[in-house]
C-alpha cells in the first residue's frame, strides 16, 4: 500500500507565483513528515491552476531537499517537448536521488502551449505513442538510434543511463490510452473526475490488474463530513474558477466551460472529503473496488497555505494509519 500527496501548485487569491511555489515545497517537505510514501507534482503552462511548467525541474528541488519521500510528475506532458530531453532528465533525477524519482507522462491537451513550443496539433493527436515509445527505449538501453514519422536520429549514446529506470505511469482519461499503456506492460494514472467504479473498469479493460496503477482523490479531512465539505464548496471554487479559464485550445475549438462549484461539488462527492473515520472508509472502498493499492491525494482544495498544511498533517496522523491497517487486514 502507497499512500502519496498529489499538488498543483494552483495560485490562490491574493498569492503571486512565488508564494504558490513556496507553499509547494513546504507541503513537500510535510508530507514526509507527516508519513506520506510520495509527492506528485502537476504540469501546466501559462495558467494559475498550476504554476509549475516543469514537472521535473521541481521535482529536483524537492528531492534534494528531502531525504526519503519519492517525488514524481503527475504528469510531464510528452506532447510538448521532447521525449529524449525528458529521459535524459528522469534518469539523471534518479541516479542523484538514488531511485527516488518517478516519472508519470501523458498526452496533455489541445492548448496554447503546442503552439508557443512548436510541437503543434498533431503531435498531441497523432504522436503520443511514438513520443512514449522513444522515451521508453532511451530509458531502458545503452545506445539508441531512431527512424520514426516525427523523430529521426543515427545511434547516440544514452548518457546518463540509470541501470535501474524510474518507473513510467501513464496518465489514461480514454479506452485508447488505457489500451496503449497496456501494450506497453505500463501501469495508468486515473484522475480525479472519475470514481471507484469507472477505475475498476479500466483496470479490467487494461488487463494487468496488479500492475502498480495509481488513483488520484481530492482529500480534506475535518472533524466532520459536514464541515470538510463547507470548507471546500466555499473555498475550492475561488482558486479554481479563474484557474479553469487558462485552457485555451491552440486552434480556438470550442471548449466547454465547467461550473467549477458543480465540478468541487462532484469532488465532494466522490472523495475522502469528511470526518477521518469517512476518510478511511472512502480510500479503502476505492482499494476494494478497483485493486489499486496506490493512492495519492489532492491536499491544496481548501486554498490556503495554512489549510494545506493542517490538511496534510491531519491526514497523516488521523487517515493514513487507519486506511493501511484496514488494507494490510483484508
Amino acid at each position: 500500500m502507497r499512500l502519496g500527496i498529489f499538488l498543483l501548485a494552483a495560485r490562490f487569491p491574493g498569492q503571486d507565483d512565488a508564494a504558490a511555489l513556496s507553499r509547494t515545497v513546504e507541503a513537500a517537505a510535510a508530507a514526509e513528515r507527516a508519513g506520506f510514501d510520495d509527492v506528485w507534482l502537476a504540469e501546466h503552462h501559462f495558467m494559475s491552476y498550476g504554476v509549475v511548467p516543469s514537472g521535473t525541474v521541481l521535482a529536483g528541488h524537492i528531492l534534494a531537499a528531502t531525504g526519503r519521500i519519492d517525488v514524481g510528475t503527475a504528469v510531464s506532458v510528452l506532447s510538448n517537448q521532447h521525449p529524449v530531453a525528458l529521459a535524459e532528465q528522469a534518469a539523471m533525477l534518479s541516479l542523484l536521488s538514488g531511485g527516488r524519482f518517478r516519472l508519470g507522462v501523458g498526452r496533455g491537451g489541445p492548448w496554447r502551449d503546442l503552439e508557443v513550443f512548436g510541437t503543434g496539433l498533431d503531435r498531441y493527436e497523432h504522436g503520443f505513442a511514438e513520443s512514449l515509445d522513444l522515451l521508453l527505449a532511451w530509458l531502458r538501453s545503452d545506445r539508441v538510434a531512431w527512424a520514426g514519422e516525427r523523430f529521426s536520429f543515427r545511434e547516440v549514446p544514452v548518457v546518463p543511463r540509470a541501470l535501474v529506470p524510474p518507473q513510467v505511469t501513464v496518465a489514461c482519461t480514454s479506452r485508447a490510452t488505457e489500451e496503449l499503456a497496456a501494450v506497453r506492460g505500463l501501469p495508468m494514472l486515473l484522475g480525479m473526475h472519475v470514481g471507484p467504479d469507472e477505475k475498476a473498469a479500466a483496470v479490467a479493460r487494461h488487463g494487468l490488474p496488479d500492475a502498480p496503477h495509481i488513483s488520484t482523490h481530492v482529500a480534506q479531512v475535518a472533524d466532520t463530513r459536514e464541515q470538510a465539505v463547507k470548507t471546500l464548496m466555499d473555498e475550492m471554487p475561488r482558486w479554481l474558477g479563474p484557474g479553469l479559464e487558462g485552457y485555451v485550445a491552440v486552434d480556438d475549438r470550442p471548449r466547454p466551460s465547467r461550473d467549477p462549484v458543480g465540478y468541487t461539488r462532484r469532488m465532494c462527492e466522490l472523495h475522502p472529503v469528511g470526518s477521518p473515520d469517512y476518510c478511511v472508509e472512502s480510500l479503502v472502498t476505492t482499494v476494494e473496488r478497483t485493486g489499486i493499492r496506490h493512492l495519492i491525494l489532492l491536499v491544496e482544495a481548501a486554498g490556503s497555505r495554512e489549510a494545506t498544511l493542517e490538511n496534510i498533517a491531519r491526514l497523516g496522523a488521523d487517515v493514513l494509519p487507519g486506511v493501511r491497517a484496514a488494507v494490510a487486514g483484508s
